[in-house]
Parts: structure tokens; C-alpha cells; sequence
């Protein structure tokens, strides 16, 4: 086992009997509900299919990209059946990915995208359009004037760079939206909250801030709540965990971007067995996209959200 990393074997057990198939799910962190979530998808499709092994590994932490290769060159050498990859870097983690094309292991790609031509499909939301959605509520809420701010995750991966384009485009919309900055806080809670503060201290008429996920988007309410402005400064976060819904439900968030981690790790493995099978499968599995306000909340906790 490697030194420093998070390792959390799948949903079927070793047992005497030789499993089929051992797929790998190599998430880019452990250390949210978000990727917990993802991976307790990946354990019920394992469940599922009593053939098949599943083990879900990843970096202790989203920024630590040459972890998450070092864990793929792992399961390379392993001989995994398949791989299913949340890539923490596309330009790190692109080459780790061609050299398991040339061992003949099929490749998934799970929750982010990345432009590698060889990949099998890629399950999980559409980001452009879930920025978008948050571009368009803050826009409607603030009546089409004011200063916002963007909180971004990593700088060059595609699910962030999606999620600011979209939200960028639903402001271009807008003459009277000024986005004021866009800083990064690789989707971490301490970090995001300081870079909220320093915004706070750049931009006191900052009137809305969108974050990339609810990771960030909690930082920041702790930000703006210390400096006692929660309902003040529209707030929007990414993902639907039920602590950012909740945080909606209570009127510390505005809104929140739904995705369904649970569905992309669930169906992720349903397709790497039906490729191991030599069944077709869909380039695009499209998770699903969800706009969570005050309003939808309480239904949106009630019905499990993500699951």
C-alpha cells in the first residue's frame, strides 16, 4: 500500500471465489461528502454484480495531482480490468491514462471531463450548464445590476473551467453585472473562506459570489457571516450536499448547483462492467443538473438529494 494515500476498498468483498472483473475508481479526494457520496454509488453497482471488485482510492487531498497518478500507475502495474478516473489534472494525468490504454485497460472518466480522445465515456453533469444556472439566478436576483465574484477549484480542470464559462455567459447577458474577480481556492473550505475574506476586504460592494463547489461556497459563508453579512451577499455554491442544502433551507446560501455523485458513481461502474462485457455504451452519460433554492430545499433534502 502507498504511503500517503486514501484507500477505500469497494462494495463486494473478497471472497474464495475468483471475481470476473476488478475495477478501479480513482476519485480526486475522499474528504468530502461530495466523493464519499460518488463512491457509495460505485459500492451499490459493485453490490449489484457480485462478478466484479470494485476499489475506490484517491489523493488525501484535490490539489495533491501527483498522488492521483501515482495511485493510476498503481492499478496499471495491478492489472485492473477497467479504470474509472475523476482526473485532478489533465495535463498531469493524460499521459498515466495513455500508457493504461496501452496495457489494454479501458478508461472511463467520472464526474470531470478532460479532452483525451481515447476515453470510453464520461459520466457525470453537465458543468457549463450548471454555471450557467448559477449565472442566471444571480442575475435575476440582483435585477441585473452589481459587482459579483467568482470562488474557483483548480486552476485547468475542465469541471471548474466549465462551471465559470457557463457562469460567465449568463452574465455577458447582463450589462449591468460587473464580475469584480475570480480567485481560486482549490475546492478547499479553510482556504476558501480566507480568499473570501480578502474579497470582502478588496470589494466591501461585492453584491454575490458563486462558488465552484459547496466546499468553497461554506468557506465563504463563514466569511461573510463573521463579518455579519449572511442574506446580504447572495451566495451560490455547486454540488447539493446536504450540508450546503441545508445551509439553503436556513437562508446562510442562496442556492446551490444539484449534482448527483451518488448516479455518477453508481452508473460510472455499470458502464466499465458493460464495456468489460463488450456491450456498447454511451460517450456522454449526462447525471443530471438541478437548481436548489430556498424554495425546493426541504423537497430536495426529503427526497435523498444525493442519495
Amino acid at each position: 500500500m502507498m504511503s500517503g494515500l486514501l484507500v477505500a476498498s469497494g462494495g463486494c468483498r473478497r471472497t474464495e471465489t475468483r471475481k470476473a472483473y476488478r475495477i478501479a475508481v480513482v476519485t480526486k479526494a475522499l474528504d468530502s461528502e461530495f466523493w464519499l457520496m460518488l463512491k457509495q454509488g460505485a459500492e451499490a453497482a459493485a453490490r449489484a454484480h457480485p462478478e466484479v471488485d470494485v476499489v475506490v482510492l484517491a489523493p488525501e487531498r484535490e490539489i495533491n495531482i501527483d498522488q492521483q497518478v501515482a495511485i493510476l500507475e498503481d492499478q496499471i502495474l495491478k492489472k485492473a480490468s477497467a479504470l474509472v478516473v475523476a482526473p485532478a489534472g489533465a495535463a498531469e494525468v493524460i499521459p498515466v491514462l495513455n500508457k493504461a490504454k496501452a496495457a489494454g485497460i479501458p478508461v472511463l472518466l467520472v464526474d470531470t471531463d478532460a479532452p483525451w480522445p481515447e476515453k470510453l465515456s464520461y459520466i457525470g453533469t453537465d458543468n457549463r450548464l450548471g454555471g450557467k444556472l448559477a449565472g442566471e439566478y444571480i442575475v435575476r436576483t440582483l435585477e441585473g445590476e452589481g459587482k459579483v465574484a467568482v470562488i474557483r477549484g483548480i486552476l485547468g480542470v475542465a469541471a471548474h473551467e466549465d462551471r465559470v464559462a457557463g457562469f460567465q455567459e449568463a452574465l455577458a447577458r447582463a450589462p449591468g453585472i460587473r464580475l469584480v474577480t475570480i480567485q481560486p481556492a482549490n475546492s478547499e473550505r479553510a482556504l476558501a473562506m480566507t480568499v473570501m475574506e480578502n474579497i470582502l476586504t478588496s470589494h466591501p460592494d461585492i453584491r454575490a459570489v458563486f462558488a465552484t463547489n459547496d466546499q468553497m461556497a461554506l468557506g465563504a459563508m463563514e466569511a461573510i457571516a463573521a463579518r455579519n453579512l449572511t442574506g446580504k451577499i447572495i451566495l451560490v455554491g455547486f454540488d447539493a450536499t446536504r450540508e450546503a442544502v441545508r445551509a439553503v433551507k436556513a437562508g446562510q446560501m442562496h442556492a446551490v448547483v444539484a449534482q448527483h455523485p451518488f448516479e455518477m458513481g453508481r452508473r460510472a461502474v455499470e458502464a466499465a462492467i458493460k464495456v468489460l462485457r463488450g456491450e456498447p455504451i454511451e460517450r456522454r452519460i449526462d447525471t443530471g443538473t438541478t437548481l436548489v433554492t430556498r424554495e425546493n430545499a426541504e423537497g430536495f433534502l426529503r427526497e435523498g438529494g444525493t442519495p
